[in-house]
């Protein structure tokens, strides 16, 4: 026992146990700093500037492949509208080469009576309850009117 307790106070035996100390205390605080280390890795941090970049490269052109189908849109549609006008136009020119409906349109439109038929104006009720005053601009000369809408904005200013 004696070679036991000798050997517990040796020199190797104390630095062995020191050195054995302060590799503990190394591994305890590795450990803690791995822990509070963050989860963000060298790998994690790649992948993240490279998603990023994919990004950014394809915006662009996938803003202006929005904006050229929209545009695309927007032409079948008025290409649309334009189809049908042209079928409007052909019905109506078809409708013109038909000689009853040419001859009802110059009746309605020029007010032409056949030879033998009675012409009748309808007078328009409303137009008789028009005033005096709104007849009046076209009998006077001209000068008079420049001078009234001179003087009526004048008046309006003060």
């Amino acid at each position: 026992m004696a070679v036991k307790d000798r050997d517990r106070f040796s020199t190797a035996t104390r630095l062995r146990l020191l050195g054995e100390q302060t590799a503990a205390r190394v591994y305890r605080s590795q450990t803690r700093r791995q822990a509070r280390r963050s989860r963000l890795t060298g790998r994690a941090a790649l992948l993240a500037l490279v998603l990023c970049t994919l990004i950014v490269a394809l915006a662009y052109p996938m803003r202006q492949y929005v904006s050229q189908r929209a545009e695309i849109a927007d032409l079948e549609r008025e290409r649309e509208q334009a189809r049908e006008r042209v079928e409007q136009l052909r019905d109506l020119k078809a409708r013109w080469q038909d000689d009853a409906y040419a001859e009802q349109q110059i009746r309605e439109r020029l007010h032409y009576v056949m030879p033998g038929e009675t012409g009748f104006v309808v007078i328009d009720p409303d137009a008789a309850t028009k005033t005096r005053a709104d007849h009046g601009a076209a009998d006077r000369p001209w000068y008079s009117n420049v001078w009234d809408g001179v003087d009526k904005s004048d008046a309006s200013d003060q």
